[in-house]
């Protein structure tokens, strides 16, 4: 689209004498002298005055003039025209080229749709509408556009105060729009434009990122859908390699075994074991404490690596205990007579291990006898306790491998919420009866 293209016409303004470029001559109807703000009727050969304007232009975001190339195709902006239905404003842009002919740019709380008239009437499919393989459901109905101010040249005569009942349906990213008078009825397709595409075509600013408290456009698309979707192959991936790090480095090896006995209510019993050699620095040990015998009582163990050369300890505690009898309902057991300790992170070097125990009985069968030196009554005749203990190289630590699954879960599941709140404010606009779960699966839909 040239300058010197042979639909752009001049006149003259009957009001202030300033000359006017009507850029769609042959198909513009009215149009509003740039300088004074009157409105002309450009069909008529002596372009009589429908109107004056004697406010301040409004500062448009896009100049009258300014020329764009969007999808391919090169548009001037020959009109703009604002509108409000009592609850909402916005600016509507009427684009021309010559061989494409018209568009509409709108554009609300900052973000940009692009308007295609359609020729034809959408097939309708229950309440909802369908053009070309894309279904719109419905969202605003019986909502009256009022025109608040004008400016440029349109295709028909334009006045403030012209108003039109508008019907819109909706799916993410588009807005099928009917607006209808008692002479005629319009469809219009928008599609939201990215800040991107808007912004190299008009030198605009992007469309402001959407945060809770906003209230988004009824076919805006959520930012979080396409994120949540392409999280999820991410977040199973990592859940995979989680699995086969926790199995190659979840392991133990080298292990050695140790036993002691302790007296049930008798003295404490302390043993040390060793050598156990640690060739490598900073690894974890497992240690398995079992009490095959314990019953009606406890054993408290402490185990303690300590290192030959430095005696730097490294300690860990088991409690192992098995209680059991019959009441009304029947019989009953509680308690672990095994127990997994794990000390991570230990230097290279050779350790001793120090075990102290001490067993007790609580009730049931056996005899009891007064301990002056303790006050208390003590177990005789009870068999000891073994106590046995595996010691291994290595160790699996179960609260790291959940902790690490719940870090992957962590982004999905926070741009599920935003999606859900984002939605929520979307669907709050929608007439008639709430949104259903139609609306929330639509609202997944990628444009």
């Amino acid at each position: 689209m040239s300058p010197d293209d042979s639909s752009v016409r001049t006149l003259s303004c009957p009001a202030c004498g300033g000359t006017i470029a009507m850029r769609a001559a042959g198909y513009t109807v009215t149009l509003a002298c740039e300088y004074c703000g009157t409105l002309i009727d450009a069909a008529n050969p002596d372009a009589r005055i429908i109107t004056r304007y004697h406010e301040v232009q409004a500062s448009l975001a896009i100049p009258l003039g300014t020329r764009g190339t969007l999808r391919g195709v090169e548009w001037e902006a020959i009109g703009w025209l604002q509108r409000t239905d009592g609850w909402a404003a916005w600016d509507e842009y009427l684009l021309f080229n010559p061989y494409a002919g018209y568009r509409w740019l709108i554009a609300q709380t900052g973000h940009w749709s692009l308007g295609t008239m359609l020729t034809a009437t959408p097939q309708r499919d229950g309440g909802d509408l369908i053009v070309g393989r894309r279904r719109f459901s419905p969202f605003y109905s019986g909502s009256t556009a009022r025109v608040t101010r004008v400016a440029g040249e349109f295709y028909w005569r334009v006045k403030v105060g012209e108003s039109v009942r508008a019907t819109d349906y909706v799916r993410p990213g588009f807005m099928l729009s009917l607006e209808q008078d008692d002479r005629e009825k319009n469809w219009t397709i928008s599609e939201l434009l990215t800040g991107q595409e808007i912004g190299a075509a008009f030198d605009v600013a992007p469309p402001p990122a959407w945060l809770p408290g906003m209230t988004p456009l009824a076919h805006q698309p959520s930012p979080y859908a396409r994120r949540i979707k392409g999280w999820w192959p991410i977040a199973a991936l990592s859940f995979v390699a989680l699995l086969v790090l926790a199995s190659l480095f979840g392991w133990t090896a080298q292990p050695q075994g140790f036993s002691l006995s302790a007296i049930p209510d008798g003295p404490a019993v302390s043993q040390t074991f060793g050598p156990i050699q640690l060739p490598l620095g900073r690894q974890a040990m497992t240690v398995e404490v079992e009490t095959p015998g314990v019953d009606q009582g406890w054993v408290d163990v402490d185990v303690a690596f300590v290192d030959r050369k430095t005696q730097d300890s490294y300690d860990a505690y088991a409690l192992n205990e098995h209680y059991s009898g019959r009441d009304s309902d029947g019989y009953w057991s509680e308690g672990a007579r095994a127990q997994t300790l794990k000390v991570a992170s230990l230097p290279a070097g050779t350790y001793d291990l120090v075990v102290d125990v001490q067993a007790h009985h609580w009730g049931g069968t056996g005899n009891f006898a007064f301990d002056p030196s303790s006050g208390t009554y003590k177990a005789e005749g009870l068999p000891p306790v073994e106590i046995v203990l595996t010691v291994a190289r290595g160790a699996r630590f179960a609260s790291n491998f959940w902790l690490a699954v719940l870090m992957i879960l962590v982004p999905p599941l926070l741009m599920l919420v935003l999606h859900i709140l984002f939605e929520n404010a979307r669907l709050a606009q929608k007439d008639g009866s709430p949104a259903d779960a139609d609306d929330w699966l639509q609202g997944m839909q990628l444009p």
